[in-house]
């Protein structure tokens, strides 16, 4: 009975839910080098930044510094990949550098309500980034 358990409450097979630790490290300086570039590419301030990986000021100040040697959490790495996520997919829908301004402008769709893509996933967390980037995929004709 308790392997049944254990076996429908674990991850299909390949589904990445970045909860194992030794997943995590691997991961943890790719994507934090990742999401250092595409905040700068938005040109997010420190704290849009920080706010968008889920971290503190002064950790992101550490992390552009490259003295940061922390792991990410779970919530943190699902973070980095739904903004990577997202900025792959405006760079696949848009061919010029409305790709990198796209995120800071205001948006009249519902799921933003009049502003910027960034404030929208700040103030909303994951689910809201989540949902920005299946808005951009289904934009694309990725859905």
């Amino acid at each position: 009975m308790a392997s049944a358990v254990l076996q429908h409450s674990e991850a299909p097979q390949g589904l990445q839910t970045f909860a194992n630790d030794d997943d995590r490290r691997r991961l943890t300086g790719a994507a934090v080098t990742a999401v250092l570039r595409l905040a700068d590419a938005w040109g997010a301030s420190n704290a849009e930044g920080a706010a968008l990986l889920g971290v503190s000021e002064s950790t992101w100040d550490r992390m552009k510094a490259g003295r940061w040697e922390g792991v990410l959490s779970q919530d943190q790495l699902t973070r980095a990949s739904a903004l990577i996520g997202l900025f792959k997919g405006l760079h696949l829908l848009f061919a010029n550098d409305l790709a990198d301004r796209w995120p800071r402008l205001e948006n009249r769709a519902p799921v933003f309500d009049r502003r910027s893509p960034v404030e929208a996933m700040i103030e909303g967390g994951i689910p809201r980034m989540l949902e920005t980037r299946q808005y951009i995929d289904a934009l694309r004709g990725g859905l």
